[in-house]
């Protein structure tokens, strides 16, 4: 194999860490009441995380916690049945997870995102978490290409004179 292809599988490995990190440090933070800069401190001093996947796990973090209620706003469109407060606390995380990436980290392809979020979902979530969250997602994704190919096509707004 490649010394590139060795790099990239090891930049993917740090990323699904990251993940991971961001899953944990989020769910604390529906359990236990504090800022999100604090519940990533307090995870870094008590658990071992490798130094490539802090950046990354961080950035998800404090993203999905900051623009959370945007972010629950776009779930709970997406999500028929299920209102945000009867979702499980994972499943919840994972969805804010994958939203802000999808919304918030353009370098990030969408189907990497999407994949990443079932498969969290598959480990950590209940039996039907996959699927859930893939649904969920596919209505999102599906909303946000629909909005940005309609603002491609309007018409310029017209000018006031």
């Amino acid at each position: 194999m490649s010394r590139v292809c060795h790099k990239l599988e090891d930049f993917m490995r740090q990323r699904r860490i990251a993940r991971e990190i961001a899953l944990q440090v989020l769910y604390s933070l529906e359990v236990v009441e504090m800022e999100a800069g604090e519940a990533i401190e307090l995870y870094w001093a008590h658990y071992e995380a490798p130094m490539d996947a802090r950046p990354f796990s961080s950035l998800l973090i404090e993203g999905a916690w900051k623009h959370r209620d945007q972010i629950d706003s776009l779930i709970g469109g997406c999500s028929a049945n299920w209102s945000i407060a009867r979702m499980s606390k994972v499943d919840k995380s994972i969805l804010r997870m994958a939203v802000f990436e999808l919304c918030f980290c353009e370098d990030i392809p969408p189907k990497v995102t999407m994949n990443e979020a079932i498969d969290l979902g598959k480990v950590y979530g209940s039996e039907n978490s996959g699927s859930f969250i893939n649904g969920i997602l596919d209505a999102l994704y599906a909303k946000i290409h629909k909005k940005n190919d309609e603002q491609e096509i309007a018409p310029p707004p017209e000018r006031s004179e």
